[in-house]
């Protein structure tokens, strides 16, 4: 009877006795295969080989010069040719060659870097280039499955699968503006400066280094610069050819939920803080008109703020509420004191 149903609702069955069985599914009928190749696919043809060659400008009297060869990686980011990969990669490069997987070469122009988040600018002059997927909302947690892309030892485009392990790590570098994510996506040399993307192809940071100990044997433990980060410091460095960041000369390890804000654990003498008066035990809960919701939201604050601008700090400081002006100069300064 269930036959004479389906033949009389669809007459296509009526033709192809065989196109009943297709309906019914086999009960050993396995699921497709778990696979990354679209992702892979979608961003790889974006992530470039770079060689860069440093000569000695003043070589030893009766030698020849000779020159150094380093491999890493870069992201290819929109198609009027700029390219994001790691400061370590071209530092005191002469030469800088970009090679990408269809075989095409160019010679690259440094435009900028930043040494506080590990990353340079390129810019080749070419048309077409593939750009690599990006998602401007993209939020990476803990657990997001990563692909990390590039070019280890000269081996050719590899890729590594793995998860983000953390988010906003940081006491990686010499300022606590930078927060890497943690994966364990294995890069190696040659990687540095390539791809981390999601399951779906778009980008999630920058490959950056290797935790490393002498004494340790540590597996597993590999960092990214965050592409909402990357993408803005790229964005500073071809506008103004550097990144400028305010800075404030605070230390805060605390934050506390029940005034939404920071405690002021230490002030830099001679800082802008120092100077407009800030104190340790200060709860700042308000920057400008932005509240607080972290100590990095915080710091993003004060370092997107453009040098010698004035803001308002809003603080408890002994059961009283304080105004008080900071001038806020930027971070650079402090360096070249």
């Amino acid at each position: 009877m269930l036959a004479v149903v389906l033949l009389l609702l669809i007459p296509e069955l009526r033709n192809n006795t065989l196109a009943l069985w297709k309906i019914i599914p086999e009960p050993n009928q396995q699921p497709a295969a778990l696979s990354y190749a679209r992702a892979v696919s979608r961003a790889g043809p974006a992530v470039v080989n770079i060689y860069t060659r440093d000569i000695p400008s003043r070589p030893t009297y009766g030698e020849y010069p000779t020159s150094n060869v380093r491999l890493g990686s870069g992201v290819i980011m929109d198609s009027q040719g700029y390219i994001l990969t790691n400061f370590h990669v071209v530092e005191n490069a002469n030469l800088i060659s970009v090679w990408l997987q269809n075989g095409q070469q160019f010679a690259a122009e440094l435009i900028g870097y930043d040494i506080y988040t590990d990353l340079a600018v390129l810019k080749v002059e070419a048309v077409n280039l593939p750009v690599i997927p990006q998602k401007e909302d993209l939020t990476s947690l803990a657990g997001d499955v990563v692909l990390a892309i590039g070019n280890p030892l000269n081996l050719g485009q590899t890729v590594t699968q793995g998860i983000i392990s953390a988010t906003g790590r940081n006491g990686l570098s010499n300022t606590s503006y930078l927060e890497f994510l943690q994966m364990d996506a294995a890069i190696n040399e040659g990687n540095s400066g390539g791809a981390l993307i999601n399951s779906n192809g778009d980008l999630v940071g920058i490959n950056s280094r290797q935790f490393s100990n002498p004494q340790l044997n540590i597996q597993g433990i590999f960092f990214a610069v965050p592409y909402q980060l990357a993408k803005k410091v790229m964005q500073k460095i071809i506008s103004h050819g550097r990144v400028t960041r305010g800075w404030l000369g605070v230390v805060a390890n605390r934050y506390i939920n029940e005034f939404k804000g920071f405690i002021i654990d230490q002030v830099t003498p001679g800082s802008p803080a120092y100077q407009a008066g800030l104190l340790p035990g200060d709860i700042v809960y308000q920057i400008g008109n932005k509240q607080i919701n972290s100590i990095t939201h915080a710091l993003d604050i004060v370092a997107e703020t453009k040098p010698n601008t004035s803001l308002i700090f809003k603080v408890y400081r002994q059961k009283r509420q304080l105004d008080i002006p900071v001038t806020i100069i930027e971070y650079n300064q402090l360096l070249n004191k």
